[in-house]
């Protein structure tokens, strides 16, 4: 039996890689490529000192107290020269994926399906045999290849991989050049490359109460994250709010409706900033967000949205006088042609 280890650099790029439990996770990623610095590995040194953010682990008992106190490692540090997985783990490494001698895993597919949710919002699924290779955190993103160009642009996978299949919500940019594609020449059999998975947004081990705020397409990392969420459950209360400009940019809300009626503890809202709105609930995510939502502080926030929504919930919760325990956030802004 072997179990999967995310290794997360500090650039964001995310590289997967199989250990069994009688080797050293350190062993196991050179084994496969990937050179976590290492200098004794004798758990003498420090040098591979990372943190394991989620799975169960023997750290061994052959390290010692200067490469690793005992305060380190109930925080959740690690020796990767000794750490031996017992089950799934993600592991954040503290240097770039080039000093590791990795660098972000290339795939091509094909367009499976691309439509219209809306006139600001396109659909697009990709598939192909070797997508069933490809694995990430839910959250992340990978760089998708602009056909007949040399660019790329960087999207949220807003499904979980199914038999070699993802989804993207990609917001509908006039004059953008990935949209200008989706919406004029993009047909089911085209091709298209993609790079990754990239970024430090995922969803980690569930602790405790979850807020989760999305801007317009910033929903599509949440949905990957539902996705999991409802695969495993969760004990915890999750509530979304979904905040949007204008009615027809509300999205994908049949989806919400069945992650709600799929998962026991989970609750949305979504909101319209549009004061013409016929949506029931208009203004800013900030407006929506009641003190049960951020239970004094004991709980994890994820935000994913505009630069200016992120900057505003910051100061929102700010001045709630609420530090919560965990602040994960990702901005993103279109690109024009």
């Amino acid at each position: 039996m072997t179990h999967s280890i995310a290794f997360n650099f500090e650039d964001g790029v995310t590289r997967f890689i199989d250990a069994s439990p009688d080797e050293t996770v350190a062993d196991a990623a050179y084994r496969q490529g990937i050179n976590i610095p290492l200098d004794c590995r004798d758990g003498a040194c420090g040098t591979c000192k990372c943190f394991a953010e989620a799975g169960r682990y023997d750290l061994g008992e052959e390290y010692i107290d200067d490469a690793l106190s005992v305060d380190e490692a109930r925080q959740g540090f690690v020796l990767t020269c000794q750490m031996r997985a017992q089950s799934d783990c993600v592991v954040r490494v503290p240097v770039s994926s080039d000093v590791c001698r990795t660098r972000p895993a290339s795939f091509e597919a094909t367009i499976s399906a691309v439509h219209l949710l809306s006139d600001s919002t396109i659909a697009l699924s990709i598939k192909g045999e070797a997508l069933n290779k490809l694995a990430f955190l839910p959250g992340q993103y990978v760089n998708l290849g602009v056909p007949g160009s040399t660019q790329t642009r960087a999207y949220s996978f807003s499904s979980l991989q199914r038999d070699g299949e993802v989804s993207f919500l990609i917001r509908n940019v006039p004059g953008g050049l990935m949209s200008s594609f989706l919406t004029e020449m993009a047909k089911a059999g085209d091709s298209m490359t993609l790079a990754g998975p990239l970024g430090s947004f995922y969803l980690r081990e569930i602790r405790r109460p979850l807020l989760l705020l999305a801007g317009g397409t910033g929903l599509a990392p949440f949905t990957a994250m539902l996705e999991k969420i409802a695969e495993q459950g969760s004990e915890q209360p999750l509530h979304l709010i979904y905040g949007v400009t204008n009615d027809f940019d509300l999205v994908e809300m049949d989806r919400l409706e069945a992650f709600a009626a799929r998962i026991a503890n989970f609750s949305f809202s979504a909101c319209v900033a549009n004061p013409d709105s016929r949506h029931p609930l208009k203004g800013y995510v900030t407006q929506h967000i009641e003190p049960r939502h951020l239970n004094d502080g004991d709980v994890d926030v994820y935000l994913c949205g505009p630069p200016p929504m992120v900057e505003a919930v910051s100061q929102f919760i700010r001045e709630q006088g609420i530090a919560p325990v965990n602040f994960y956030y990702e901005k993103f802004a279109a690109s024009a042609a």
